[in-house]
């Protein structure tokens, strides 16, 4: 019998595989007997999935798709299934149509599932979609009836991006009080309608006022950061995407890819690139002032690994942190990142698997806080409008912990933080990673563009 946790990494693998066409096997390999893999196949043409989700509890998995969300057994038999789409909306509709009247002509338009996170604490998936400018269902785990479908005020309308990977989301959860929701996504050019982050009070009662509300929110701070107006006069097409989050310590992270203009070695005009940056902010910072975003990337034999394709949090193990120099508990961030940095979508076959000592990361940045508020550098963010904002002096001491004040945020760190190369790919993309321990050995899977999973 499986325990629920080993059901998490089947269902993941069988996930990493669904995703793409399984290659066949090597013409050189010995026929073996055929173990074959249990697959699941939507129910309608447009049924593309979207997301997966395992409760670790039951083994059940929940699959986030086109205009559908289904609830699987361990072994991938539908047991409820929850329409979510299509209806009639228009991109263009800012309140909805479903808050007031627009002008825009509708049409019949399908629901792209953008995020899909189970509330283990009050036994609901929050299952966020492409209609009305981004609006989040609740669902009960069991059967799939919908808790709560907050849509009147426009905290409520997440992202009007129409994309399955634009949003992220982190849930933050406490014994004694309501949980909290941590939502990053990309803007599509609407920073005035769109904070690409912010924290939400998640109710206890799904049907509550409060629901996806600004933490804290009045008439000069909110829990919230935007990115400037100014900033799209700069780089139009500017966007910040999240690639992964995850909550750890007394902080939360988010693993982006966003536009940067550089100046080449040698040349007076400026190109753009994609830069990959870790971004930190403290759970219980309701101002956002411990906004800090650093540059991470990999080398390996002189060629840059720099466009951040997925990523996964794992402890150490016993035998890598010998050889890291860490604790086993320690957090290591295994990363995917294609060779160079100049294009978002059409990224080079080229990859490298990569680690991150989340410690040091953190280290790095609070040697950056360190200087900054002794008065050296500028705030040094590419997306603020002014870029060279001097950083302020102050007489603190800035520990571990230390969650911001209302001065030098948000911050940027300036110097690339590099992890460590331990795979390379040259003509198969890596797109996927996860990772976990099993008897002190640290143990990577690994899909590539063109299905094959790698262990």
């Amino acid at each position: 019998i499986m325990s629920p946790a080993m059901w998490k990494w089947t269902c993941l693998v069988s996930h990493l595989l669904l995703s793409a066409t399984v290659s066949s096997p090597a013409k050189q390999q010995p026929p073996h007997p055929k173990r074959p893999f249990i697959t699941f196949t939507g129910d309608q043409a447009e049924g593309t999935f979207n997301h997966l989700v395992v409760d670790e509890r039951t083994g059940h998995i929940y699959l986030g798709a086109v205009n559908r969300i289904y609830k699987l057994s361990s072994d991938l038999k539908v047991l409820v299934t929850h329409q979510t789409g299509p209806d009639e909306d228009n991109p263009k509709c800012y309140p909805p149509r479903i808050v007031q009247t627009c002008n825009e002509p509708l049409t019949s338009t399908n629901n792209i599932n953008k995020m899909l996170l189970i509330d283990y604490k009050e036994n609901r998936l929050i299952a966020c979609g492409s209609l009305y400018q981004g609006i989040c269902k609740l669902l009960r785990l069991d059967d799939l009836f919908k808790l709560g479908e907050p849509f009147h005020k426009k905290e409520h309308y997440l992202s009007g991006v129409n994309e399955s990977g634009s949003v992220f989301g982190v849930i933050v959860s406490y014994s004694n009080m309501d949980d909290k929701l941590f939502i990053a996504t990309a803007v599509d050019g609407k920073p005035e309608y769109f904070p690409t982050i912010s924290s939400r009070k998640l109710t206890k009662n799904s049907e509550a006022d409060g629901m996806f509300a600004y933490v804290f929110h009045d008439e000069f701070v909110a829990s919230m950061i935007k990115i400037p107006s100014d900033t799209f006069t700069i780089i139009p097409d500017f966007d910040i995407y999240y690639i992964y989050g995850f909550s750890s310590g007394n902080f939360v992270y988010f693993l982006t890819l966003q536009p940067e203009m550089i100046s080449p070695p040698g040349s007076t005009t400026k190109e753009q690139v994609y830069t990959s940056k870790l971004v930190r902010l403290c759970k219980e910072d309701t101002a956002f002032n411990s906004y800090v975003e650093v540059p991470i990337g990999c080398e390996k034999n002189g060629v840059e690994y720099r466009l951040l394709q997925a990523a996964y949090l794992s402890k150490a193990g016993a035998i890598l942190a010998r050889s890291l120099g860490v604790s086993p508990e320690d957090d290591i961030l295994y990363t995917v990142f294609s060779k160079g940095q100049k294009r978002k979508m059409k990224s080079l076959d080229e990859s490298a698997l990569c680690i991150f000592v989340l410690k040091k990361i953190n280290d790095r940045i609070k040697d950056r806080l360190q200087s900054c508020y002794r008065g050296e550098g500028t705030l040094d963010l590419a997306w603020l409008k002014v870029k060279d904002i001097p950083c302020s002096s102050a007489l603190l001491t800035i520990d571990d912990n230390f969650c911001g004040l209302d001065m030098n945020a948000p911050l940027g760190v300036s110097s690339m933080v590099r992890g460590l190369p331990i795979f390379t790919e040259d003509g198969d993309r890596m797109t996927s990673v996860i990772a976990y321990v099993y008897k002190n050995h640290s143990l990577a899977f690994v899909g590539t563009k063109s299905g094959k999973l790698k262990k």
